[in-house]
């Protein structure tokens, strides 16, 4: 009985009341639900569109078939036989090398750890949000040249439950523990830096001995400051990552976790602050000077990580200043 009112004691002290929304926090919480209304009819309609083009082909191939003689249609077939047979061998190799990646990853790789201890906080669209934001990290990481080592911390309830059910994740290469990172990683708790928006440090380079962590929490409006004092409270270090000395952000400066993971890789790559935040942090959240300087050299990319950047859009605890 002690040790279960200890926990809950140790738990409900990161837990701070949640504040109520400005007015300007509910046109944007209505602007988000009016866009992921929007975003699930879009994606219906592509769904459907996919299903219809895929109908369309087979028909055509259909026809081919028909209209060949005996022998050509032989051909055609074998033909198409080989082509599926390299594409096959080519997905089989690049999943290969992947997990080539990964696993070196494991002994040599940037240790990033996502903290999955807030999920309590959290509603199950929230959690569900968060659990897409996970899988596209774990996509991002493993497409790298050098990938890093990545941890999934306090997984456990219905986090861990609808982790589960992504296709393949008992496979991810990559750290699972239902323990704290406190716990799990207790004798490197002097690398430990939480990266937050509130701290007052400055994220200059990544050192590889360090272990960053970045908190798992979707609608931060509601919890602002819980990771810098659940940070404080543990004695860890904090710091944020230096968004503002390279381009000036249109509105609030959070990230979500797949955005702020991208970021650390991209930079564990090319160790450039600069090209990492303009390679991933959407257009839509730059102010116009930023998006005019660099438009030549990275409108395309942005673009399609603004695309990607859109199916995560909730909010988390990231390394930046509110």
């Amino acid at each position: 009985m002690e040790e279960a009112k200890e926990n809950q004691n140790d738990k409900s002290t990161f837990e701070a009341p949640p504040q109520p929304l400005s007015k300007n926090a509910q046109k944007k919480l209505l602007k988000q639900q009016r866009f992921e209304a929007k975003k699930a009819e879009k994606k219906a309609q592509m769904k459907e569109q996919k299903r219809k083009d895929a109908e369309r082909r087979r028909k055509e191939w259909d026809g081919t078939l028909a209209a060949a003689s005996e022998d050509e249609r032989q051909r055609l077939i074998e033909s198409r036989r080989e082509v599926r047979k390299e594409r096959m061998e080519k997905r089989s190799k690049e999943r290969e090398r992947k997990i080539e990646r990964l696993t070196k990853a494991k002994e040599i790789g940037q240790k990033i750890v996502i903290d999955l201890e807030f999920s309590h906080l959290m509603s199950s669209t929230e959690i569900h949000s968060l659990v897409q934001q996970i899988m596209y990290c774990y996509a991002v990481n493993g497409r790298c040249t050098s990938p890093g080592h990545l941890w999934l911390t306090g997984c456990r309830g219905e986090m861990e439950q609808q982790l589960q059910r992504l296709p393949g994740f008992d496979k991810w290469l990559i750290e699972k523990e239902s323990q704290s990172y406190i716990e799990a990683l207790q004798d490197q708790k002097q690398n430990l830096v939480y990266l937050t928006a509130d701290s007052e440090y400055v994220l200059d380079d990544l050192a590889s001995e360090k272990i960053y962590i970045i908190g798992g929490l979707v609608d931060r409006n509601r919890w602002k400051g819980i990771t810098m004092k659940k940070a404080e409270e543990q004695g860890i270090q904090t710091a944020k990552l230096p968004i503002g000395d390279y381009l000036k952000m249109s509105s609030s400066q959070v990230l979500t976790v797949n955005q702020v993971i991208e970021i650390l890789i991209k930079f564990l790559e090319t160790r450039d602050w600069k090209a990492s935040f303009f390679q991933v942090i959407p257009q839509r959240k730059r102010c116009e000077s930023d998006n005019e300087e660099n438009q030549g050299a990275d409108e395309g990319e942005c673009e399609s990580n603004d695309d990607q950047g859109d199916t995560k859009k909730h909010c988390i605890e990231a390394p930046s200043s509110d």
